[in-house]
């Protein structure tokens, strides 16, 4: 029996991809096929290196052409392009996705949930950035160990541009890095917007899959200013369980969905959901309440990305200027598992919706 590559396509048409919902030839997601005899060869390019189903995609691969010839030798390799739908946008060109990081209130661990995302996804084979947009605040230094550290400033085309600090595979841009650490960045809302359009105008951030925006609290000048600057590809909303964080969550989820400025929500994040103690690994105590984020996630039919538990490693890491999920523990998977979670969220939001729009109104 001869084997064609046509015949290898009509094939692999039956394999859907699980959360885009098509198939892999209608998404052009196969490349490079090769028969040789009774060896097959393709490509399937994922749309993240982050892909949680990858293993089941490679799986249904292979089944699907050897339901043409079970002695069928099938090889799938899997490469990785990060989707966007960011196309010739005149700021941050080489970046594919702008990902906004918020909560509703300080204190929830939004920005150990934006470090140990960014190093999740650098570890899977992205490229990641974080700007520290909390600028009377900013921790992105101290998490990364790169409090000392000044980034450099070189002229390109007659204009001054700033190099982000590279830590653990991150490109990082802070007002910490420009202020000394013992000071009170203390500015009104246009200082503290011009800054922000600053680290996206003036910094060289290169071709990033996935550029994080650690936001402050609340919904302020900076988070307009963002959205008004850039196309966001979508927030994350970060929350405890407990009720006082989950009323301001809401407001900050609210705050993305308003007609005008129609973010997309790429879903809830529940930081600190239970304690586990390191002697006992497999307890968990709920001490600021259970499923909170849950909830807030199902009442606005968005996306429950996972819960974070509330563990000493997670705070000693972050003071320590090394983000827990390098630690390869058990309670790093958690952040693994946002990380996959997060990317496949992306995906499916790129491939379902039009590319989110600056905001062009004063608010």
């Amino acid at each position: 029996m001869t084997i064609t590559n046509e015949d290898v396509l009509k094939a692999l048409s039956t394999v859907e991809e699980p959360d885009l919902k098509k198939d892999l030839v209608t998404l052009n997601m196969i490349k490079d096929v090769k028969v040789e005899g009774n060896k097959v060869s393709f490509t399937v390019v994922l749309t993240t290196p982050a892909c949680p189903l990858k293993e089941l995609i490679r799986n249904n691969c292979t089944a699907a052409v050897q339901k043409i010839d079970a002695s069928l030798q099938v090889t799938v390799n899997l490469i990785a392009d990060v989707s966007s739908t960011r196309n010739n946008q005149p700021l941050l060109p080489g970046v594919k996705n702008i990902i906004a990081v918020a909560s509703g209130k300080g204190g929830v661990g939004k920005s150990t949930v934006t470090c140990n995302l960014a190093v999740a996804l650098a570890r899977m084979g992205a490229s990641v950035g974080i700007i520290d947009a909390d600028i009377s605040g900013p921790s992105i230094p101290v998490m990364f160990d790169v409090e000392d550290v000044r980034p450099n400033i070189v002229e390109e085309n007659g204009k001054h541009v700033i190099i982000p600090v590279l830590q653990y595979g991150i490109k990082l841009i802070s007002i910490g890095f420009l202020a000394p650490a013992e000071a009170a960045v203390v500015w009104r809302g246009p200082m503290a917007s011009s800054a922000l359009k600053q680290f996206l105008a003036d910094v060289e951030w290169g071709d990033l899959d996935y550029l994080l925006i650690d936001l402050p609290p609340g919904t302020s000048d900076i988070h307009l200013s963002l959205v008004q600057n850039v196309p966001v590809t979508g927030a994350l909303i970060v929350t405890t369980p407990q009720k006082v964080a989950l009323a301001d969550a809401r407001k900050g989820l609210n705050m993305f969905k308003q007609p005008q400025i129609n973010v997309p929500i790429l879903g809830v994040v529940e930081n600190m959901a239970y304690f586990t103690p390191q002697e006992l690994p497999d307890s968990k105590y709920y001490i600021f309440g259970k499923e909170g984020g849950r909830q807030l996630a199902a009442e606005n039919n968005v996306a429950f990305l996972g819960e974070i538990p509330l563990v000493q490693g997670i705070r000693e890491s972050g003071d320590a200027g090394k983000p827990h999920v390098m630690s390869d523990d058990v309670t790093a998977d958690a952040f693994k598992h946002l990380a996959e979670r997060v990317a496949q969220q992306v995906a499916i939001r790129n491939s379902n919706y039009s590319a989110t729009q600056k905001v062009e109104i004063k608010l």
